[in-house]
């Protein structure tokens, strides 16, 4: 899956990842995907909240080395 935007949170802890990751889903269509990179272990969590929250959805997250990837679908 190709993502239309990507951001990069690395060194940034809670809430940071989720403002970031909230204020450019806000700049996208419905349907489109963001990648979110970070390094906050409890950013797993964070995002799987901010899906339900939210009603965007969480498509993918994964774990590469000590990175987080979350992949969203704007809704």
């Amino acid at each position: 899956m190709q993502a239309q935007k990507e951001i990069d949170t690395r060194g940034l802890n809670c809430p940071l990842p989720i403002l970031k990751a909230k204020k450019a889903l806000a700049d996208m269509s419905s349907g489109d995907l963001l990648k979110v990179i970070s390094t906050d272990p409890g950013s797993v969590r964070d995002f799987q909240a901010f899906a339900r929250q939210t009603g965007n959805e969480l498509v993918e997250q994964a774990t590469v080395a000590d990175e987080f990837i979350h992949l969203l679908r704007r809704r």
